[in-house]
């Protein structure tokens, strides 16, 4: 019993030391995008003509309204772009029906057939980026939300000509109020947030990027190697931010910060996804990807408990738990206020949770498993690419 209490006391405390320099790390970093954000995230006189591409995939909750926000932009000149499989797609027909309100916007909706590689959403984007009209592309996915001047505000970095790619942070939305969907909402916005921006900072600049919503030159996927290429990875928003680094090419976050609809959803089915696109990490950042479990803090907190109640020391254990509790609260309220999240007070007080689950996910990520994607099977090579499995 004496060495098991010895493991779980250097267990907490160097995961309460290893979660709070995380915490104050993450408190520097959201600072320092929030002077950015208040410098430069404005609707300027940059405007050139854009085409924006939205891959579909079926329909969910919220997606009329999320379509809608693109239709409603004030900008001078642009076009949208929709992207399924079929005709008959049930996302493609409500883009239409959306369209048929906004006679004014010039709208195309493509049926793109069966995806020729792994990854269908890099197959919808390489077939609309070859149909667009105008070099300068947005790509947004179909559950992000933006604001009416949102494109007026997100292509104000693409003025600099060193810059080929812009992605922008986001803010996970509950349109219901359902517990296991608010706190994968949190874990979007924060969990999420928190590393790219603590990489950011660390790295000094920018590796990756994030394709919820990206601003690029159609050159950039050539430049980072082909639709075809991209396909082959899950992760191809992250793979092809880093090429074009690794080319000393611009890529930068973007002052502009959107909303992705998190539709409702079980905790059950929570846990795959999110587990789909922990272990997508795993194999696109290894050694980030290892580092990020002494980033977590209520887990930590729960052993020093544990050891608190076999120890015979429970107020030390208490303790232990309300600091990393603590910790978590400083963490999403700083970064939720940054990002600009009005109901920030209540995701906060949920948060320590969401961390929690996020440490059991991180474990479970080393497990072996299959990842399921928009119909079909496959296991994740060592370099982060699909493999189809029958």
């Amino acid at each position: 019993m004496s060495l098991l209490l010895q493991i779980l006391f250097w267990v907490a405390a160097v995961g309460t030391v290893t979660s709070a320099i995380y915490c104050l790390m993450v408190v520097v970093a959201a600072v320092r995008f929030g002077l950015r954000r208040r410098r430069v995230d404005h609707a300027g006189p940059f405007m050139p003509p854009v085409s924006v591409l939205k891959p579909l995939h079926g329909i969910e909750p919220g997606l009329e309204r999320s379509l809608e926000t693109f239709f409603e932009q004030e900008y001078p000149e642009f076009e949208l772009l929709f992207c399924a499989r079929h005709e008959t797609d049930e996302g493609l027909k409500t883009a239409r029906r959306v369209g048929e309100r906004y006679p004014g916007v010039k709208a195309r909706y493509i049926a793109c057939g069966e995806p020729e590689y792994p990854n269908p959403k890099m197959f919808s984007l390489g077939v609309m980026a070859e149909a667009a009209k105008y070099p300068l592309l947005v790509t947004a996915d179909a559950d992000a939300r933006v604001e009416r001047d949102f494109l007026r505000r997100a292509v104000q970095p693409m003025a600099d000509p060193k810059l080929e790619l812009a992605w922008c942070l986001y803010l996970g939305t509950a349109d219901v109020s359902n517990l296991a969907t608010e706190l994968d909402a949190v874990g979007k916005s924060v969990e999420m947030g928190s590393g790219v921006l603590v990489a950011n900072m660390v790295e000094g600049g920018t590796k990756f990027a994030l394709g919820v919503i990206m601003v690029l030159q159609r050159q950039a996927f050539y430049d980072a190697g082909g639709y075809a290429d991209l396909g082959q990875y899950q992760a191809e928003d992250y793979v092809l931010g880093k090429r074009l680094a690794e080319q000393g090419k611009g890529v930068m976050i973007s002052p502009q910060v959107i909303r992705l609809v998190v539709p409702e959803t079980s905790f059950a089915l929570s846990f795959k996804n999110q587990l789909r696109w922990m272990q997508s990490t795993r194999r696109s950042r290894p050694l980030g990807h290892l580092g990020t479990g002494l980033t977590f803090s209520v887990p930590f907190g729960l052993v020093g408990l544990l050891w608190g109640l076999l120890a015979g020391h429970p107020i030390a254990g208490l303790l232990l738990l309300m600091g990393s509790c603590v910790n978590r609260w400083l963490q999403a309220g700083v970064m939720l206020r940054v990002l600009g999240e009005p109901m920030w007070v209540w995701q906060t007080a949920i948060y320590p949770l969401r961390d929690l689950l996020g440490g059991v996910l991180w474990v479970f990520s080393y497990l072996p498993g299959h990842v399921y994607y928009h119909g079909g099977k496959f296991s994740i090579d060592a370099d982060g690419r699909y493999k189809e499995i029958g």
